[in-house]
């Protein structure tokens, strides 16, 4: 891991915008392993909207635990404000790219993002560096 430090000098900072890189970097892998499962097998396309928001949950949950960690105080805040910035970013997403609609659920997801990052962010505090 240090041979990867040492080739790679840039480090982020800011303890929100290093959980969100991490939580789309998890989400990224998340989809990737699901499109595989779906390629590769006869995975049924209507099962994957439940196994998005298992994606969606741990990387929430990762990028608050990072942010958290990164931070050294204050976890639950930083990993909610993480969990929170994550799932506005899915909501926009969602609306631009495939024209859904604001609903009572987005509140839900975000309140969902809000708790799981605030949750990772009391784990990351906690962790010894």
């Amino acid at each position: 891991m240090q041979f990867i430090r040492r080739q790679n000098p840039i480090r982020i900072s800011n303890p929100t915008l290093a959980g969100l890189w991490y939580a789309f970097v998890w989400m990224i892998v998340g989809a990737l392993c699901l499109s595989l499962l779906l390629w590769l097998s006869s995975f049924e396309e209507q099962k994957l909207s439940a196994y998005t928001y298992v994606i969606h949950s741990i990387s929430s949950f990762i990028g608050g635990f990072v942010s958290g960690k990164r931070s050294g105080n204050k976890g639950w805040l930083q990993g909610g404000l993480t969990g929170l910035l994550y799932g506005l970013c899915v909501i926009l997403i969602g609306f631009l790219a495939l024209d859904t609609s604001l609903s009572l659920s987005n509140v839900f997801m975000l309140s969902i993002a809000f708790s799981l990052g605030a949750f990772g962010g009391i784990f990351g505090v906690n962790v010894r560096k």
